[in-house]
């Protein structure tokens, strides 16, 4: 399907996206990247677009001759930075999504796919696809969420307002992978016990671990991505495990990696006690994560201690954005 085809990459340089852009190099498209970062070890495999997708005139130069758009980019945080810093997420958040949207469209591409977020969910012990639209998003995720939102009721729009589909809507759940961001000030759960682990010799954990979550590895949802854009899907998708994975489970991993102790901080809050997808309707199409969560966070530890000096990756978001500097 992808053979010899131009297929966009926004977000690119990413942990989610350099699974993607493998494997669709494994399919033999002509891959384009557009990310802020510069991913030197990936220029001699893709074109690369170092653009400011809030300006649209750059997101239709970029959309210009390709066949497919998968857009990718956002702008993942913890929930302090969610809380503090709203306006820098929502604003550029919803400018991602309507000039991607917008310019794939203008330059009519066979098919475009959007990457919402576990975000988009209220707080619930079950996550299911078609509950999104009868509830809020999380106070947590409130901005973030409502953006994510926003650009799925876009491509809702399309989909209305000229008869047919082109956009395929995914949902990712708690992403880990190599190329996350292991910063501590802003990481995710699993880079940040990662980062601790193997930072100060104990494992500290807030809560006692009872929590449960739904956690898929990058390439997992990667291959979910693709799936969906080969079977034209064009109703919202979760991507998860669908397997109740506690943050004991979790941790105790991380720690039998590194060999070192766990200490339970029952002071602080373990978060809603469960948060699962469910993974009916990805299952229905036929579509099954692949990598367990014990094998993804070895291999995810692995490429960790072999590449500390990216691990705040993640961390100039914001200072990229507002620093960017066309060429």
């Amino acid at each position: 399907m992808f053979k010899n085809q131009n297929v966009l990459v926004t977000g690119g340089a990413g942990m989610i996206g350099r699974e993607l852009v493998q494997l669709l190099l494994d399919e033999g498209a002509n891959v384009h990247v557009a990310d802020l970062k510069h991913p030197e070890d990936m220029l001699d495999k893709v074109t690369f677009h170092h653009v400011d997708l809030r300006d649209f005139y750059d997101c239709v130069k970029i959309c210009e001759n390709m066949d497919y758009v998968f857009n990718l980019v956002g702008i993942k945080c913890s929930p302090r930075v969610c809380i503090e810093e709203p306006a820098n997420i929502m604003g550029p958040m919803m400018q991602f999504n309507t000039n991607m949207l917008e310019a794939a469209m203008k330059q009519n591409v066979k098919w475009y796919l959007y990457t919402s977020t576990v975000g988009v969910y209220e707080p619930a012990e079950v996550l299911k696809e078609d509950d999104v639209w009868d509830t809020q998003p999380s106070k947590n995720d409130w901005f973030g969420g409502w953006a994510k939102r926003m650009g799925e009721l876009q491509c809702q729009a399309y989909q209305r307002q000229y008869g047919e589909g082109r956009c395929s809507i995914v949902r990712p759940a708690n992403v880990y992978g190599s190329y996350d961001n292991f910063d501590l000030d802003s990481a995710m759960v699993v880079p940040s016990l990662i980062r601790k682990a193997f930072s100060n010799g104990v494992l500290d954990v807030w809560g006692d671990g009872s929590s449960i979550r739904d956690f898929i590895h990058a390439r997992d949802v990667a291959r979910g991505m693709l799936f969906a854009v080969k079977n034209k899907i064009t109703e919202p998708i979760n991507l998860g495990s669908g397997e109740e994975i506690t943050i004991k489970r979790i941790a105790e991993a991380v720690a039998s990696e590194a060999n070192v102790e766990i200490v339970w901080d029952t002071t602080k809050p373990k978060g809603d006690p469960r948060r699962v997808f469910d993974m009916s309707r990805a299952k229905s199409y036929g579509f099954e994560p692949q990598i367990s969560i014990e094998d993804g966070i070895s291999e995810t530890i692995e490429w960790y201690l072999n590449n500390k000096e990216l691990a705040d990756i993640g961390k100039d978001v914001f200072k990229n954005l507002n620093e960017f500097k066309k060429q």
